[in-house]
């Protein structure tokens, strides 16, 4: 033995043949890709019909598709032995199902490193079945099929859901037919401490109806385990969870609440913008230009940006800005505070001079306080549920987007939906044990 630390070179074991009930008998290496001759190890000589022993009756060539080595495509030239039985004339062939599922062109194995490329590597379909040396829609097919079958498709996925959060995205950017889509998210590990959240479905259309119809669907232990529902200020998904889920509290989540303040700021900065100028926004415009600077926490704020805000204020005209400014500032300033109590009791003190006496002048203000009104509890039991935010499920989204440009764009929503699931569905901890 020249090496103590090696052994004898095993090609099947090489190749991972000899889990597909194959062996390698020759091998043939093309400029572009790798041709490996193999033969099934089992006889399967017993007639299917009547258990007579078969006559050989000659061999057929199986071409699959296996797991690509050193990166170069590695195609599996089976030969498969065909039998006859002498007494009932049945002709069978030699099973290869260990080695790929019945009229398909990828080995079980391929089919999981294909698997794990597009989930754990985060690879585009195209990317795979080139290194495959396959079509595209043999690569997707068999992906979605095997995605949806050992991970989507698992009864436990929904096991210990306590927290939703529930938004829209937007999945197509096309014009024609509808480009929303309603997105339902596990954010239980997040709130515990314990990961990241999933994405657990995706449903066509933004509607209470879309939202009441998928918790109808669930099991009545799915829904009366959860505790927390977190959304943003579309009241069709609070009235759906009220009557499906009614335990569960609604939580409108800090994202939203100050995007409400910051949309209330910049109408009224447009406004008062028009009724001066004449015109939108235009460089050297006052306003136009301390646009950004408005959205600034104030205690973020640079010696030259309060000049800049102090100069533009100290104008009669934008007394309404001012105004709009203020409440933002409150706002974020609430949420800001590290202790929840106090932080509640800012926030609720907002909410109590919105819902009062405000001057007919600030129409924005008007209006962003009768919503915070109608969702103050909402808006206030953030504070009594920590970890309970949506901010999770935008950045849900934002891996949509990525995937969406990966993917190039989908034009078949029922794709989009399964491939959305296999990469933001949490499963790569899972996929990750069954390729060991």
């Amino acid at each position: 033995m020249p090496n103590a630390t090696f052994l004898s070179p095993d090609l099947d074991a090489f190749c991972g043949l000899g889990t597909l009930g194959l062996t390698a008998t020759g091998q043939r290496v093309e400029p572009d890709h790798s041709v490996l001759e193999c033969r099934v190890l089992e006889d399967d000589r017993w007639c299917h019909r009547c258990g007579q022993t078969g006559v050989p009756r000659g061999t057929v060539t199986r071409a699959i598709v296996h797991v690509p080595l050193g990166w170069r495509p590695t195609i599996l030239q089976v030969r498969v032995r065909r039998y006859r039985c002498p007494d009932c004339c049945t002709v069978w062939r030699q099973d290869t199902t260990t080695a790929a599922a019945p009229r398909t062109k990828l080995s079980r194995d391929a089919v999981l490193w294909a698997l794990k490329s597009v989930v754990i590597d985060r690879m585009s379909i195209a990317r795979v079945a080139e290194n495959l040396g396959t079509a595209w829609h043999t690569v997707n097919n068999a992906v979605l099929e095997a995605g949806t079958q050992l991970l989507i498709n698992d009864p436990a996925r929904l096991d210990g859901v306590r927290v939703l959060g529930v938004d829209e995205h937007v999945w197509s950017h096309t014009r024609g037919g509808s480009k929303y889509v309603t997105v339902i998210i596990d954010l239980t590990p997040v709130r515990d401490g314990t990961g990241p959240s999933r994405l657990l479905d995706m449903v066509p259309g933004r509607s209470k109806k879309v939202f009441k119809t998928w918790l109808d669907q669930q099991e009545q232990t799915f829904r009366d385990g959860i505790e927390t529902v977190a959304m943003d200020g579309f009241t069709g998904f609070k009235t759906a969870a009220a009557e499906e889920i009614p335990q569960a509290e609604a939580v409108m989540d800090p994202f939203h609440v100050v995007a409400l303040a910051g949309d209330a700021l910049d109408r009224c900065r447009q406004r008062i913008q028009q009724a001066t100028c004449g015109h939108r926004g235009r460089s050297g415009d006052p306003l136009y230009g301390i646009r950004r600077v408005l959205r600034t926490g104030a205690g973020l704020l640079s010696d030259r940006q309060c000049d800049r805000l102090n100069s533009v204020f100290a104008a009669d005209e934008h007394a309404a800005v001012y105004a709009t400014w203020g409440i933002y500032q409150r706002i974020v300033e609430a949420y800001r505070n590290p202790d929840r109590a106090a932080a509640k009791q800012q926030l609720a003190a907002v909410i109590k001079d919105l819902a009062g006496d405000v001057p007919a002048s600030l129409t924005e203000v008007i209006t962003l306080g009768r919503t915070l009104k109608r969702r103050a509890e909402d808006v206030l039991a953030y504070f009594d549920r920590p970890g309970t935010s949506n901010g999770p499920t935008e950045a849900i989204n934002g891996r949509l987007e990525h995937l969406r440009g990966a993917a190039l764009g989908f034009r078949n929503l029922a794709h989009h939906i399964l491939r959305s699931l296999l990469d933001t569905g949490g499963f790569r901890p899972l996929l990750h044990l069954q390729m060991r």
